[in-house]
């Protein structure tokens, strides 16, 4: 019995994070099930996923290195992306749903943005910084390990978020840094039947540097619609000294107004840690120490804790991801999630902070969605 116990608390995730609709999100309990979606995959070694038309280039970024061995071995594994253009990785026609993307783009992670458009829509529905939509806003590498993202040595981004469509999908990726950009990506997805109640995967950048003093930041307004929201990633820029996140996360949904249906009751607790994500040790002559304790699992995480150097980059920052996987925050009309930022005094009392603070908010819902706000510009994105 103890034996099988323990299989199922290491396999639980697994037959949590998501139901199985015509071969849409196969996990561990249902893989063994025969279904009619076919599968294809987007890469530039084929452009469109089309069925045998995979290792046909001619011409790429790697027919140099392939010039001895010809079409077939690995003549375009990757694409150029100019200075201040856009890139169409994939342009699909559904039924269907992505499955998995994985890239590794190169150059500055802000500087590439990443939209998804679903069903013809003119308004992207994902509208993120490439590094920020895989939980890495610092331009540095850092291993996450949860069910929706991975980022795996040396910067392999993987995305495992569903994202059924029933007409059309198109991703793209702009370029917006004075330099070109290399990007290796594939997009695999599946042709299948997509239910009625499958609601569209949105995502949404947001960033205040500084926040001005004693306001909320805002992690998304204006949703308007029936869904769920499924997960926060916030990269964190502290500018004081001491403890930064006692801050509650709010969630504002089907008309409250003044006061929230969710209120969470500090950063570290939203973000399912405790006392400031500290653990204590003795040292090597026997004294107390105590520090930041990295840490990346299915569905929270604190991946990056990069300390000031104590010359040109002297400030603390953080990334950290909550996935709200098996516990989704469900709205029928309209949703807004808004962050405090406090920290601790010595003195014994909060005291309001101001501070760099960067997320992505994910959810589901149904179309169609309000527009966005405007990106902010090249300039507001530098980290």
């Amino acid at each position: 019995m103890k034996n099988l116990f323990a299989l199922f608390i290491l396999f639980a995730p697994c037959f949590l994070f998501a139901q199985n609709y015509n071969g849409i999100d196969a996990t561990l309990s249902n893989i063994y099930k025969l279904s009619d979606a076919k599968t294809h995959s987007i890469s530039p070694e084929n452009f469109t996923g089309e069925k045998g038309k995979g290792g046909m280039a001619t011409e790429g970024t790697g027919k140099d290195a392939s010039k001895n061995l010809g079409q077939g071995w690995k003549v375009s594994p990757s694409v150029i992306i100019k200075s201040k253009t856009t890139f169409t990785l994939a342009e699909i026609d559904g039924p269907g749903s992505i499955s998995h993307i994985w890239m590794t783009p190169t150059g500055n992670w802000r500087y590439s943005i990443l939209r998804f458009y679903w069903d013809d829509e003119t308004s992207p529905s994902v509208e993120v910084p490439v590094g920020d939509f895989f939980c890495m806003a610092w331009g540095q590498y850092a291993n996450v390990n949860s069910l929706a993202v991975t980022v795996n040595p040396g910067s392999a981004f993987n995305c495992y978020w569903p994202m059924p469509f029933k007409k059309k999908c198109k991703i793209t990726m702009e370029n917006i840094d004075d330099e070109d950009m290399t990007l290796y990506y594939q997009v695999d997805y599946i042709l299948t039947q997509v239910p009625d109640d499958a609601a569209y995967f949105h995502a949404q950048f947001h960033r205040v540097n500084p926040l001005p003093l004693k306001q909320d930041y805002t992690i998304v307004d204006n949703i308007k619609g029936k869904g769920q929201y499924v997960g926060t990633y916030m990269a964190y820029g502290s500018y004081k000294n001491g403890w930064w996140g006692e801050g509650e996360i709010k969630f504002f949904m089907d008309g409250d107004t003044k006061f929230p249906t969710i209120n969470g009751t500090g950063t570290e607790d939203y973000f399912c840690g405790s006392y400031d994500f500290d653990t204590h040790w003795k040292n090597a002559a026997g004294g107390d120490e105590s520090g930041y304790t990295q840490f990346s699992n299915a569905y929270t995480g604190l991946p990056q804790v990069i300390k000031g150097d104590g010359h040109y980059d002297v400030a603390q920052r953080f990334g950290l991801y909550r996935w709200h996987i098996t516990d989704p925050i469900r709205f029928d009309k309209d949703l807004k999630v808004t962050i405090q930022d406090i920290g601790w005094h010595k003195n014994g009392t909060y005291m309001p902070l101001q501070d760099d603070i960067a997320t992505v908010a994910y959810w589901y819902q149904t179309e169609p969605h309000n527009p966005f706000p405007a990106l902010p510009s090249k300039d507001e994105l530098e980290r």
